[in-house]
């Protein structure tokens, strides 16, 4: 069981270490003409008075902001707020539809995959828990993903078949009120305002967690983005994915091969090609250049400086010249959304158009 959005980029140092906006290049300045607002003040104007903790929202999301040096505009308020709005309704641990049936499904799998039988899991789990109930009642109860990683976690430090059936790997992979990777948020702790108690994981669970790190996902990346839509589409499917998209788009139109637009380059992880890069390939008497010097250009493409190779700017030169027209250096990933928790055909492109007319809503509100 995943609850990770459909595959999340490699992060470049350079993308860590600089700090970005929602449509530019840097968070820090304004734009032209721009005046900074008070982040609290806009967070309690914009969000609904329905939403209990409104207070925290605005202390939390403000300290964000400070901390992580964004630059402490409207969109980029309205950015967040829409986020959180599409994956959670402001709820810093929801509901699960169904999880209950979702989790004892992946402990099946599990099982199946190692050939233990599943009548012997499920006989494992009726032993109490440290909270005083046994894990089978804890999992035919469980309603959000913070009481099931809470679950897992004690599994595997605990239940006979636990180390086997999950290692040490939590099977849940988002959490929060922006359902942000608990793994992007383990690797980018740096400059955190609260003191962690327990471990980034609960941290995640937690309505300043959840926040600072969702936003530090959405906004703390330097792009050339033109507008927030495209942030939106990469937080779903990974830092960059609309750029490369586009990338892959000039590739298509160069070549004549027909690419998924899916904002890979290469195949992570492996040393072994993609479509991608095979495709780059065949241009490759065209672009002067090796095999090896082609893959280390893509690998770039997790970062801005990708867009000064001369991989991209000569695939754009090409691909320009065929096409008789410039071509985009934005563009909604092709990516069909795949979770246990989606029941509908839904895509990164169906997220982002979705988030940015939240957004939009947000900043006409007065």
């Amino acid at each position: 069981m995943s609850f990770a959005v459909p595959r999340a980029l490699p992060l470049s140092l350079l993308a860590v270490l600089v700090l970005a906006g929602c449509a530019g290049q840097d968070a820090a300045p304004l734009k032209k003409g721009e005046k900074p607002v008070d982040v609290a003040s806009v967070v309690r104007q914009k969000m609904p008075a329905t939403v209990k903790d409104r207070d925290q929202w605005a202390s939390a999301l403000a300290k964000t902001f400070e901390s992580q040096k964004i630059a402490p505009t409207e969109e980029n308020i309205c950015s967040v707020l829409a986020v959180a709005q599409q994956e959670s309704m402001y709820q810093s641990d929801p509901a699960v539809p169904g999880l209950n049936k979702i989790a004892w499904k992946e402990i099946d799998r599990r099982a199946e995959k190692l050939h233990i039988p599943a009548f012997l899991v499920h006989t494992a789990l009726k032993i109490n828990s440290p909270n005083g109930k046994s894990y089978s009642e804890r999992l035919d109860t469980v309603k959000t993903e913070k009481q099931l990683s809470a679950i897992f976690d004690d599994m595997i430090g605990m239940v006979p078949m636990g180390q086997t059936l999950f290692g040490s790997l939590n099977p849940v992979h988002t959490g929060g009120p922006m359902q942000v990777s608990i793994a992007f948020a383990e690797k980018h702790t740096n400059g955190y305002p609260w003191k962690i108690e327990n471990t980034v994981r609960q941290e995640v669970f937690s309505l300043r967690g959840g926040l600072w790190f969702g936003t530090y996902h959405l906004l703390n990346y330097p792009a050339s983005y033109t507008a927030p839509l495209y942030r939106f589409a990469d937080f779903n499917a990974g830092w960059y994915a609309s750029r490369n998209a586009a990338f892959q788009n000039a590739v298509s139109r160069a070549s004549g091969v027909k690419l998924a637009l899916d904002g890979d380059l290469i195949a992570y992880g492996s040393s072994n090609a993609g479509k991608t890069e095979l495709t780059v390939r065949k241009l490759a008497g065209k672009l002067g250049m090796s095999d090896s010097e082609i893959r280390r250009q893509l690998e770039k493409g997790d970062s801005l400086a990708f867009e000064k190779t001369d991989l991209y700017l000569q695939v754009y030169k090409l691909a320009e010249q065929k096409a008789g027209k410039k071509l985009p250096r934005e563009m909604l990933p092709g990516i069909q959304l795949e979770s246990p928790k989606i029941t509908r055909n839904l895509t990164t492109a169906w997220f982002a158009q979705r988030v940015d007319d939240r957004r939009a809503r947000c900043m006409a509100l007065n």
